[in-house]
């Protein structure tokens, strides 16, 4: 029971990053389909980081190195969209899906070229980081924190606090739901737009290095991050672009998603003798479902997708 804590836990705090990433881009206007490789490239920087940090580093300079490393990259990658998508008002849909599919080419290219690089008989796509992993780890009583948890919660409520309670909030909200109204009374449009989706790169970033060191020491790049920006999508749209509601759909998909690592451990469930690829299929048969029944309440922000035009009124 604890391991199944511990993995719901650890898969919602990706799930919460990622989500409240699109929730930002899409509360200014912008849908970004393009999560998943954001979610690549950050994890992409984090583990770079974790490889090349000389052993010994301190736990808390390598913590704050690797959460920058994948939260730029990310930023970085997300200029793509916001470029696109802004400047020549192309269909973000479209871009957003041609990112996801360049994200895990790109690195599995990157990754496979470093290592030939350092030895001609290594084709691997794969990045290790064994004991760099161990500075995000804490044990209590059994209990296997990471602080990538604690940093979710302090994401979370700033995510509130931000939107809600701020000047920056109100007007990124307003750029998504009425665009000419808030240019009328000197909302800058086009810079909202891309503060929104370049915080939504900061925190898919993020969570991409969280995925990849759920429970493993080394990534294969090549597998990218098994729809994790997809199923975030789903908890956005499903916790109606809202973070509080963000977090309790998370915990829930987040859930389903642990069975798929920890179903041994419970006899009723290994007694079903089912492979395991049923119940990591779990989340998004789960997220289909959720989605089918509940996606024609949702409130979406009425500008989201649609390229603003300063000429239009």
């Amino acid at each position: 029971m604890m391991l199944l804590v511990q993995y719901t836990l650890i898969f919602s705090s990706v799930l919460i990053l990622v989500a409240l990433g699109g929730c930002f881009s899409e509360h200014s206007g912008v849908i970004n389909i393009g999560l998943e490789g954001i979610m690549v490239m950050g994890a992409l920087g984090g583990a770079l980081m974790m490889k090349f940090l000389p052993a010994g580093t301190p736990a808390p300079a390598m913590i704050l190195l690797v959460v920058l490393a994948a939260v730029l990259l990310g930023m970085v990658y997300s200029l793509l969209l916001a470029v696109a998508a802004i400047n020549f008002k192309a269909d973000q849909t479209l871009v957003g899906t041609a990112m996801n599919l360049l994200g895990t080419a790109a690195a599995t290219v990157f990754v496979k070229a470093m290592n030939t690089a350092a030895d001609v008989n290594n084709v691997s796509s794969t990045i290790q980081y064994i004991d760099a992993k161990k500075s995000f780890l804490v044990y209590i009583n059994g209990f296997e924190f990471n602080w990538f948890m604690l940093i979710t919660v302090l994401a979370l409520v700033c995510s509130w606090v931000t939107l809600y309670r701020t000047r920056f909030g109100l007007r990124l909200m307003a750029c998504g739901e009425h665009p000419q109204a808030a240019d009328s009374v000197g909302i800058n449009v086009y810079k909202m737009r891309y503060a929104g989706v370049l915080i939504s790169g900061m925190l898919g970033g993020l969570g991409g290095i969280v995925y990849i060191t759920a429970g493993v020491s080394e990534w294969k790049f090549e597998n990218g991050v098994a729809g994790f920006g997809f199923l975030s999508l789903a908890v956005m749209i499903f916790g109606q672009w809202k973070p509080t509601r963000i977090a309790l759909a998370a915990l829930l998909f987040g859930f389903f998603r642990a069975l798929g690592n920890v179903y041994t451990g419970f006899s009723l469930l290994s007694s079903l003798n089912l492979p395991s690829a049923v119940y990591n299929m779990l989340p998004y048969i789960v997220s289909l479902l959720v989605l089918a029944f509940t996606s024609q309440k949702s409130r979406a922000p009425k500008a989201e997708g649609i390229p603003y035009d300063k000429g239009l009124r």
